[in-house]
């Protein structure tokens, strides 16, 4: 039987690099993977990206997201390909719901006031806002479980993320349709743990918490994460 092919979907502020445990881990296990690289320009765009890439593959998908790549998972998840969703650390919107109205209904994060803002231009000539993580205040907010040295050049090297990222509505939820599972990390201080077991509930994931873990899971805690992409494909396959 073959494995599905698993997609690892990164999140703002990191890039594809930040999977390189995880896929060692698949790796080792003969489970075919790829990371592609998120623009992060925006819901609507990232999603489309992210579905026209998932069309070029052979074979069924299992789609994994940390963080926001959780909201495009669940639009490209819609992808008649795509057999599971697994959700890392992860925003688990709803059909026509935004990440800004989801994060409405919680508590603020650290995170919020440890943004800093730049403009990039436009094609049309305009400009647009995008965000990352204040460099002195990114290792406690992002990546508290990673050592120092690692965790200062994510700081340096950090992708930002439109902020038109934040108001744009999901166009659909995949996980009405596809199974679904969730790891929720204890100790976020980026989506709160709280954030994130509402929407893995509401998807009716099937969840597993690491209560000491921060957003950086990937990257603290490769063997678990593995663990839980290896019961979607074993589920799926």
């Amino acid at each position: 039987m073959t494995n599905p092919t698993v997609v690892l979907v990164h999140g703002a502020f990191t890039d594809a690099t930040g999977w390189i445990g995880v896929i060692s881990e698949l790796r080792s296990s003969g489970i075919p993977v790829i990371a592609p690289s998120n623009p992060l320009r925006g819901l609507t765009a990232d999603a489309a990206y992210l579905s026209a890439f998932v069309a070029q593959l052979a074979g069924p998908v299992v789609l994994v997201g940390h963080s926001y790549g959780g909201a495009l998972i669940t639009v490209a998840g819609a992808a008649e390909n795509v057999v599971g969703l697994v959700y890392v650390a992860a925003y688990v919107p709803h059909e026509g719901e935004s990440l800004g109205q989801l994060q409405g209904g919680f508590p603020e994060s650290p995170l919020t006031g440890s943004l800093k803002e730049w403009t990039y231009p436009l094609r049309d000539g305009g400009s647009a806002v995008e965000v990352t993580i204040e460099e002195a205040a990114f290792p406690s907010i992002f990546a508290a479980d990673v050592p120092e040295e690692v965790a200062g050049v994510l700081a340096a090297s950090q992708r930002p993320l439109a902020t038109v990222a934040l108001t744009e509505t999901a166009a659909t939820a995949a996980w009405r349709t596809k199974p679904s599972w969730a790891l929720v990390t204890g100790a976020d201080r980026t989506i709160s743990p709280e954030l994130q077991r509402f929407g893995a509930a509401r998807a009716g994931a099937a969840v597993v918490e690491l209560p000491d873990a921060s957003h950086a899971v990937a990257l603290s805690e490769p063997a678990q994460v593995a663990d839980l992409i290896r019961d979607a494909v074993r589920a799926t396959s």
